[in-house]
């Protein structure tokens, strides 16, 4: 390593090919990037500092320098997939559109997002859920933040249809809120089927209009005062 690299925030990564400068938020990009593959294919416990080195073309002692640790990189990977999922979420919604139409949008955007990331998908899924704290608090505060958004879209879609609806009836939060869980966990499990990569499986814009066929439908029974009902069942 060059002396200095580091405050000027680079690093000089010597091989046996010579020196090659990067930038260091470029490097430390690069590494993210390799251990979200590496702990998304192996899972976190059999992928080592070794392999993540390797694949991002730099020392392990470098890795340990950017991010002391397995753990904080496994944590720094985590956050990086979370916010960028979370962005993507976001930034697919057609703000100026219908209320159907900003939810369908949005659910197309999540189902991009983790079919394009399929190893991030996995991280955030499977690898952090299942390593305990404080991973896992990881991927609820992500989870949360969207419940939160899709609870705003379902709240708006709610009351605009209620507006064009002769018999419509308003909503409780616990409904809407309700509705939120649901369908964001529905949509985790469809992104497990999108993500997976297996020939003939549902585009992204197929699994959201499957999931806004299944919700939307019953979305508008439940405006017009038509919901399940047990007594109903018998």
């Amino acid at each position: 390593m060059c002396a200095g690299a580091r405050s000027k925030g680079a690093a000089c990564v010597g091989g046996a090919t010579g020196s090659k400068r990067v930038p260091r938020a470029v490097r430390e990009q690069q590494m993210l990037d390799a251990g979200v593959r590496a702990f998304a294919r192996s899972g976190y416990q059999n992928a080592s500092m070794d392999d993540i080195a390797e694949l991002a073309g730099v020392s392990k002692p470098l890795v340990y320098l950017y991010l002391n640790s397995k753990d904080e990189l496994f944590t720094a990977c985590i956050r990086r997939e979370a916010a960028a999922l979370v962005t993507a979420v976001r930034a697919a919604v057609e703000r100026d559109a219908p209320a159907d139409r900003q939810l369908w949008s949005g659910l197309s955007g999540f189902f991009a997002h983790t079919a394009e990331h399929p190893d991030g998908w996995t991280l955030l899924h499977v690898q952090a859920r299942t390593q305990g704290r404080p991973f896992a608090r990881e991927v609820v505060a992500m989870r949360a933040e969207i419940v939160e958004f899709v609870t705003q879209l379902i709240g708006a879609a709610a009351r605009e249809q209620a507006r064009g609806a002769a018999r419509a009836r308003t909503l409780a939060g616990t409904e809407v809120s309700g509705l939120a869980h649901a369908l964001v966990g529905a949509a985790e499990s469809l992104a497990d089927w999108t993500a997976d990569g297996r020939a003939g499986g549902p585009s992204a814009k197929e699994a959201a209009a499957t999931l806004m066929n299944f919700a939307w439908a019953g979305l508008g029974n439940l405006l017009q005062g038509q919901g399940w009902s047990s007594e109903r069942a018998g």
